[in-house]
């Protein structure tokens, strides 16, 4: 299996499964000499931690996170920081509820793919590396990356926008910042987050699931970032993002609504504020030409409902060629949409960190003098 390297100059190398010993994540290009506490890391995991309430998977896992390298005396060496997060709710009653079935095709899962892929040999147990289990790896290289974008004053902010048809009403970047963790569905208008949840709590009942669209926005990002053509800002974090298991569109700026725009409202028009060029809207999500341009990049994600639901499903038996129906037994998730937050923060991070360090290292290899000047926001 290939593919399981993300980044060049910030570079994240991931493995395990979800029912394996662990997973781990090896973060490439940390600079030397930074503080890192081992608790930083476990913040961000505990926001994707399943099994804290209703609405999430029951699976009962504690994420503690160990770093187990290119830390000594409480900072970085510059060495790969290797971190580790052992599973262990992985009972043999568990593992034998996916024994019975591993021949069915899961509806809405990788079974078919990985068979064709890997044959026999594909991990059957709670769907192995093609479960969400291994985006707990994405959160820990995450959070180093927040830590190092946030040097350069770069924040990144996610949240639930909108969850099967209920939709947060527009808010600040503040209010969302402070608003999103009040609620387990982390959206930050209260009164939607509590329809959300509702609404989750009633499908659940039924025996399904709902999906919803995930909003990110990452404030204070200097122009400059993204290389043109095949590296667009826009094109690199497309990829990381549709590589989040359910992840199945995104869209930028004012997105797929400019198809139904005109030329003269879909422009960002520039104006002056002091020495500085700013945009009076942001339709295209901070980016012009696969670059970014210093308005906010604002980028959201659909996620799919999720695909193990209580309700019988036809199917086929891929050992036999027979039709055949599937009834799940396994946990699951009555909606992703709270969890995948800090997931997509962390794939946005790691894309725009791996950025800003090829954009300083070409900046100061080629001694282009710059003559516009930027600032961050206040």
């Amino acid at each position: 299996m290939t593919g399981n390297t993300y980044g060049r100059a910030f570079r994240i190398t991931a493995c395990g499964e979800s029912y394996g010993g662990a997973l781990a994540v090896i973060c490439d290009g940390i600079p030397a000499g930074m503080t890192l506490a081992r608790e930083e890391i476990q913040a961000e995991l505990d926001r994707r931690r399943p099994g804290t309430s209703p609405i999430d998977s029951p699976r009962l896992e504690t994420d503690q996170c160990e770093v187990f390298s290119g830390v000594f005396e409480g900072k970085t060496t510059g060495a790969p920081v290797g971190i580790m997060i052992r599973n262990v709710d992985t009972e043999v009653e568990h593992i034998e509820q996916y024994r019975r079935v591993k021949d069915i095709i899961r509806p809405g899962h990788a079974e078919y793919t990985y068979r064709i892929k890997y044959d026999d040999h594909a991990d059957w147990c709670g769907a192995g590396r093609a479960s969400g289990r291994e985006t707990a790896a994405r959160v820990a290289a995450g959070a180093l990356a927040k830590k190092i974008l946030a040097r350069d004053g770069i924040e990144v902010v996610g949240y639930v926008k909108e969850l099967h048809g209920i939709t947060s009403r527009p808010m600040s970047f503040e209010d969302i910042r402070d608003n999103r963790e009040k609620t387990e569905i982390r959206c930050p208008d209260l009164v939607a987050a509590e329809q959300m949840i509702q609404r989750a709590m009633d499908v659940k009942a039924e025996g399904d699931t709902v999906g919803g669209i995930l909003e990110i926005i990452a404030r204070n990002v200097p122009p400059g970032l993204g290389e043109p053509v095949f590296d667009k800002l826009e094109a690199n974090l497309g990829k990381g993002l549709l590589s989040i298991p359910a992840v199945k569109g995104v869209e930028f700026g004012t997105g797929f609504a400019l198809a139904r725009m005109k030329g003269s409202e879909a422009n960002d028009i520039p104006y002056l504020d002091g020495d500085v060029i700013r945009f009076r809207s942001n339709h295209g999500g901070g980016i012009d030409g696969g670059i970014s341009n210093g308005e906010d990049i604002v980028v959201r994600m659909v996620v799919k409902p999720t695909s193990t639901i209580s309700i019988d499903q036809d199917s086929v038996n891929m050992a036999t060629l027979q039709p055949a129906q599937f009834a799940a037994t396994t946990r699951r998730d009555a909606q992703i949409c709270g969890r995948a937050v800090p997931v997509g923060e962390a794939m946005v991070a790691v894309t725009l960190l791996d950025h800003l360090m090829l954009w300083k290292g070409y900046d100061a290899v080629s001694k282009v003098e710059h003559h516009l000047p930027w600032r961050p926001r206040g």
